[in-house]
């Protein structure tokens, strides 16, 4: 239904509970919805400062019929609030199909790399192997848990309806001569109209400020998962396994030709730091919200509300960017694999050499010896690590000779992670896209 129709509705539903509202009014102001005369408004409220109010003496001087009923038992926040409560469930609507194009996005990729070793981190240190694809999914994980909670978040909304100056619908109450029974059922048809199921059951003036720091909490988590993940991006990218898009004749340096910085991931770091900082300013609002209401939370909230959902959206389509443009470098993360893997094989070798006779402890000390040797050659000397190379040369570790390479092959140190990939992508993220299949198909390009 177009925004005449539903403007028309409105003042229906009162005509229809029993108002003196006429057909020549409600015509009147639906004729003059486009004609604002902005001018005339800016110079209202300097005149008023008040911007609800100048609207409505602007809107009245469009329709001379109706003006004595425009903006009748209602207040600012009758108009402010309900408005706001619209703007975030379709803010919500906006962001929901990018985050999922963007788990669309990974989900490709950590198919296509589930079963590709690499050296897996902890405390940035060199630890077991995981997957390309594992370590994708770990980011798709977060990303999930982010989009069931911003469709909570949307779906919590409740309308603030038809609730007067304090909340307690008084002057409806007198508009409607005393009769409860048709405030309730006014309230209950504009909530609905505006597509919401239930509108808040106690208000005051305003709907609580609560609700403002669920919204941006959700867009802050959000934040502060796309941080994490491009983050990862950055230091995979000066570990050279894994970079964003670099464009033919993009230049990463002004002064060092050479460099490919990660100015996408960079980007929305930085970004993302800024959406999780503004979920402080609706807590500030609502630790100081004055019994019913009180004004200093209407300018902040203009900025903080606004920004959020716009920082929330340049960087889900700055990742999706990065996402259809990954450039993987196996040859580089083999390369690591092979000079940590050394080390890392020690306790199947060790095993290996007690089936075949030996004794663990004088096995253990002999790559003890070995490893230590291994090492200072990486760390002393800058060479590659030899630890392989020594065990073949020792005479105690021939009964073995014919499985060292089996016992260094690479899938074998990444356990279930193949398989794990394989089951979380069927069993949790694909399904989520299912509602927003329809809304996934655009590539995106950066213009900067």
């Amino acid at each position: 239904m177009g925004q005449e129709d539903s403007f028309g509705f409105c003042f229906l539903f009162l005509q229809s509970l029993g108002l003196s509202i006429t057909d020549e009014q409600i015509q009147e102001m639906e004729a003059n919805l486009d004609n604002i005369d902005f001018k005339m408004a800016a110079e209202e409220e300097k005149r008023l400062r008040h911007d609800v109010m100048a609207h409505v003496h602007t809107f009245a001087h469009c329709c001379p019929k109706a003006a004595a009923i425009i903006h009748l038992g209602a207040t600012s926040c009758y108009v402010g609030d309900n408005t706001d409560l619209i703007v975030l469930r379709d803010g919500f609507n906006l962001l929901l199909p990018k985050l999922a194009t963007v788990i669309s996005r990974l989900t490709d990729f950590a198919e296509q790399y589930a079963d590709l070793p690499t050296l897996g981190f902890t405390h940035y240190q060199p630890a077991q192997l995981t997957t390309v694809g594992k370590r994708c999914c770990l980011w798709i994980q977060d990303l999930c848990m982010d989009l069931r909670n911003l469709e909570r978040a949307r779906d919590d909304l409740r309308f603030r309806g038809v609730k007067g100056t304090t909340g307690t619908q008084a002057s409806f109450l007198q508009l409607f001569e005393g009769d409860h029974d048709k405030v309730e059922e006014l309230d209950r048809l504009v909530t609905m109209k505006a597509g919401f199921k239930r509108a808040y059951l106690v208000t005051g003036q305003t709907y609580s400020r609560k609700v403002d720091v669920e919204v941006l909490s959700v867009l802050a988590g959000l934040g502060a998962s796309i941080h994490k993940i491009c983050t990862d991006i950055r230091l995979l990218a000066n570990l050279k396994e894994i970079e964003e898009p670099f464009e033919k004749e993009q230049i990463g340096s002004s002064a060092m030709p050479y460099k490919r910085n990660p100015m996408r991931s960079e980007r929305c770091c930085s970004l993302a730091r800024h959406l999780m900082t503004l979920v402080l300013n609706p807590l500030q609002t609502a630790s100081v919200q004055w019994f019913e209401r009180t004004l200093d939370d209407s300018a902040n909230r203009r900025i903080s509300l606004a920004e959020s959902f716009l920082t929330a959206d340049i960087i889900l389509s700055t990742l999706q960017n990065i996402s259809e443009g990954f450039v993987v470098y196996p040859k580089v993360i083999e390369r690591r694999i092979r000079q940590e893997l050394p080390f890392m094989a020690t306790e199947n070798i060790i095993m290996a050499m007690v089936k075949a006779g030996g004794n663990r402890q004088d096995c253990h000390e002999k790559i003890r010896i070995l490893s230590q040797q291994a090492a200072a050659v990486v760390k002393q000397e800058g060479g590659d690590n030899d630890l392989i190379a020594r065990i073949r040369a020792d005479p105690y570790f021939s009964p073995i000779q014919g499985q060292l390479e089996s016992l260094l092959e690479p899938s074998s140190f990444t356990g279930r992670a193949s398989q794990q990939v394989a089951r979380f992508l069927k069993e949790e993220a694909r399904p989520m896209l299912t509602p927003y299949q329809s809304k996934m198909g655009v590539k995106m390009e950066l213009a900067l």
